[in-house]
C-alpha cells in the first residue's frame, strides 16, 4: 500500500473522530514532513517498507535540526497514532515506532503565581467599563476553574449557568466545571455590564467573553490581558501567560484537598500522567507547609485539646 494513500485515509478516520482543525493541521503538517523524509531520504513508498530504522533515522534527523525534546515527543505521539491505527486497522502486523527511543525531556520547575499575585492580577481591573468588567471575570475565571486558553476564548454565553460552566474541552469531550460564590460575585458584575454593552446590537458570535468586534477573543488579544494583568499587578515572572493560572488551580486545587483524580477531571486530561506535569511547580515550601497540614502527629495533638 502507498504510504500517501494510507495518509489519506487516516486524515478522513481523523475528521471523523471530530479532531479540531488545529490538530488536523498540526498532524497533517508532521505526516507531510515524515512521508517526505521517507520517500526522499529511505526510498521509501510503501507501508509495508517503513521500518524502525527508518523512524529512528527520522528522530534522529529531527534532532540534527535542533527540534527540542518536548517537540520530538509531541511529533512522534503524533506518528505513533497513526501506525498504531495501521495496526488495528490490520495494515500492518505491529507498529514500526514500538521500539523507537525517544530523547528524555528535562523536568522544568514553573515558579507559578502565588494567591497573593492572583488576588492582585484580578483586582488590576475594575467594573468602570466593559473591558475592565471583562478582564477582571477572565482572570478570576481562569483562576478559579482552570479552563484551556481556547476555552475561555470561546466559551458559549449559554454555557455559563448559575453554578456551573458546560465546558467544550480539547478532542471534542465536554466536562463541566463549577463556579464559586467568590467567582459568582465577579460574574453577576460582568454579566450586568456586558448586557448593557450588546444592547442594540448584532452579536457576531455569541461567546461569554467578546471581542470589541462583539466575537470571541482572538489568541493574542486573551495573551495581552493577562500581560496586561501581570504589568498592572507588578508580577516579575519569567513566563506570565493564559496557561499558567491552569497551573496555578492544579497546585491550589491539589493543595486544598481535592485527589489528583478528580483533579484530572477538572482540568480535563486524558491521563493522570498530563495531570503530574502540572504539579512540578510544587516548591519544597509548599509541600512543607502541606507536610506541616497533615502531619500524623500534629493532628494526634489537635484531636487532643
Amino acid at each position: 500500500m502507498f504510504l500517501e494513500d494510507v495518509f489519506k485515509e487516516y486524515d478522513f478516520h481523523c475528521v471523523a473522530k471530530g479532531y479540531s482543525p488545529k490538530t488536523m493541521k498540526n498532524k497533517r503538517q508532521e505526516y507531510k514532513q515524515v512521508l517526505l523524509f521517507l520517500k526522499t531520504k529511505r526510498g521509501i513508498d510503501q507501508l509495508e517498507s517503513v521500518h524502525t530504522d527508518d523512524l529512528r533515522a527520522y528522530i534522529r534527523y529531527k534532532q540534527q535540526r535542533g527540534l527540542m525534546p518536548q517537540s520530538i515527543q509531541t511529533m512522534a505521539k503524533a506518528i505513533m497514532a497513526f501506525f498504531n491505527w495501521c495496526v488495528q486497522e490490520e495494515y500492518l502486523k505491529e507498529s514500526p515506532m514500538k521500539k523507537v527511543e525517544l530523547p528524555k525531556v528535562p523536568m522544568k520547575v514553573l515558579e507559578g503565581f502565588n494567591e497573593n499575585e492572583v488576588y492582585k492580577m484580578i483586582n488590576a481591573f475594575d467594573y468602570s467599563s466593559y473591558n475592565e468588567a471583562r478582564n477582571k471575570a477572565i482572570i478570576a475565571m481562569m483562576a478559579d476553574c482552570g479552563l484551556r486558553a481556547m476555552e475561555i476564548r470561546t466559551l458559549p454565553f449559554k454555557n455559563v449557568g448559575e453554578t456551573t460552566i458546560l465546558i467544550h474541552g480539547k478532542g471534542s469531550k465536554d466536562r463541566v466545571a463549577f463556579i464559586s460564590p467568590a467567582l459568582k460575585k465577579i460574574l453577576i458584575k460582568y454579566e450586568r455590564i456586558r448586557k448593557e454593552f450588546v444592547e442594540n446590537k448584532l452579536l457576531s458570535e455569541d461567546t461569554y467573553f467578546l471581542s470589541y468586534k462583539l466575537q470571541g477573543l482572538a489568541h493574542l488579544s486573551l495573551d495581552n490581558i493577562v500581560k496586561e494583568a501581570g504589568k498592572r499587578a507588578d508580577v516579575n515572572k519569567k513566563r506570565i501567560s493564559p496557561h499558567m493560572f491552569r497551573h496555578y488551580f492544579a497546585l491550589t486545587t491539589l493543595l486544598n484537598g481535592c485527589d489528583i483524580y478528580s483533579l484530572s477531571r477538572l482540568l480535563g486530561h486524558s491521563s493522570l500522567t498530563v495531570t503530574q506535569t502540572y504539579l512540578q511547580s510544587l516548591t519544597d515550601e509548599k509541600l512543607g507547609e502541606q507536610a506541616k497540614i497533615n502531619s500524623p502527629l500534629m493532628n494526634i495533638n489537635k484531636k487532643r485539646v
